[in-house]
């Protein structure tokens, strides 16, 4: 049985760096700030878990952040622009299961996972990481390096049959993964 907590997420973006400027209060996902805000510097996380993205519509490089300060990202992040669009990650808990497939379409090896794992070579001697899964419980992150390193992409409840066409990116795959998990919030 899952359960899932009243959602009660809200984060500030800033437009220059150590929360001055012009600010705007978010409380859902957002695909395109432009019309709220002219750029973004700093945020703070009030409550909830998000992802910030440097592009429009969930684009670009995504980052996780949580309840916290945020004086000044792309110092931290090495970021080149400024955050465009982010998705509040929706609290859960409950089993965490999905199922990684070696090769695209699900095809490959194929296993179901219940917990983090923090190298898919080492564990599963997956030479080309995971490039396509099914997850059925819970909410992920995906890392493109070991040890939780590298560009992060989230993943919620959902069919995901090939990452490259998602993405548009040749050669993506995953080599590291971890729940997010409720004790974050």
């Amino acid at each position: 049985m899952t359960s899932r907590a009243p959602q009660s997420c809200r984060i500030i973006f800033y437009e220059d760096r150590n929360f001055t400027g012009r600010s705007w209060e978010c409380s859902s996902d957002c695909s395109d700030m432009s019309s709220y805000i002219n750029r973004c510097h700093s945020c703070r996380v009030e409550s909830g878990c998000w992802m910030v993205y440097d592009r429009p519509n969930f684009m670009g490089n995504g980052y996780f952040i949580r309840k916290g300060e945020y004086s000044d990202y792309m110092s931290m992040w090495g970021m080149n622009g400024w955050i465009r669009s982010c998705r509040m990650i929706p609290r859960y808990s409950g089993p965490y299961r999905m199922r990684v497939y070696e090769r695209e379409n699900y095809m490959g090896q194929m296993m179901e996972m219940s917990d983090d794992c923090d190298s898919f070579m080492d564990r599963y001697h997956w030479s080309h990481g995971c490039m396509s899964c099914h997850v059925m419980d819970g909410h992920w992150l995906m890392y493109d390096q070991p040890n939780y390193k590298g560009r992060m992409w989230y993943f919620g409840p959902g069919h995901y049959r090939s990452f490259r066409h998602m993405w548009g990116m040749s050669n993506m795959r995953f080599m590291s993964m971890r729940r997010i998990m409720d004790s974050w919030y």
